[in-house]
């Protein structure tokens, strides 16, 4: 395989880019994070091996401008950083593995093994489609029966969630993490109060409702049954 260390410890970088040479690797090696988010977007890797904290550009900005750029090459983490915060962050931030210094080479190599075996990513859709209701997420543009419909920016993440669980309920807590990062209930109804203004813009003027509420349970947008 190919891959591409992004590692500003020369000791480390030494040490990882010789372990995976002798198990019959390509390895590129970059120490500055601008430097090596232009390779990974330069060039092709079959996964991309990448510390945290970093000169120039840190390994969550690196990552999350890859995926932003449609880039789905695998990505581990390999960090001191390694709190349950620190890993959940990685791995939202679209990191596929994490993994905490110290380490065992062994593991990473048989980490690394693992994601180059892994499929292709599919790409991902930029426009989400639930029976008339379109949402373009690089225009962040909401149109239903080719009407736009004008969403403020919460609004706008909210119809996202709900239209990547087409068809499933989605809890009131699954919305607080998802749209506003709550990881608590903040015993307001701030959920409810946007939910009514999201269904008076996409459901009100139409004549099929899209947007139900599960009773005690939460929301589901789906397509008429």
């Amino acid at each position: 395989m190919k891959i591409l260390l992004i590692e500003d410890d020369t000791k480390t970088s030494d040490y990882v880019s010789k372990g995976f040479s002798e198990a019959g690797h390509v390895c590129d090696v970059f120490a500055d994070g601008r430097d090596s988010l232009f390779q990974a977007q330069r060039e092709a890797y079959d996964v991309i091996v990448v510390d945290r904290m970093l000169p120039g550009l840190d390994g969550l900005a690196i990552v999350r401008s890859l995926r932003a750029a449609r880039i789905g090459t695998p990505a581990l983490f390999l960090t001191s950083i390694g709190g349950v915060d620190d890993r959940v962050e990685g791995l939202e931030a679209g990191g596929d593995d994490y993994l905490v210094k110290p380490f065992a080479f062994s593991e990473l190599l048989a980490r690394v093994n693992a994601l180059g075996r892994r499929p292709p990513v599919r790409e991902e859709k930029t426009v989400l489609k639930v029976a008339d209701l379109e949402l373009d997420l690089i225009r962040r543009e909401a149109r239903r029966a080719g009407q736009i419909i004008e969403l403020q920016p919460r609004e706008f993440t909210l119809l996202e969630v709900l239209m990547r669980g087409e068809g499933r309920v989605i809890t009131k807590t699954m919305l607080l993490e998802r749209v506003w990062d709550f990881h608590f209930d903040p015993k307001t109804s701030v959920v409810e109060t946007h939910i009514s203004r999201l269904r008076a813009k996409v459901d009100k003027p139409f004549q099929t409702q899209l947007l139900h509420t599960v009773r005690n349970t939460g929301y589901s947008l789906h397509a008429p049954r």
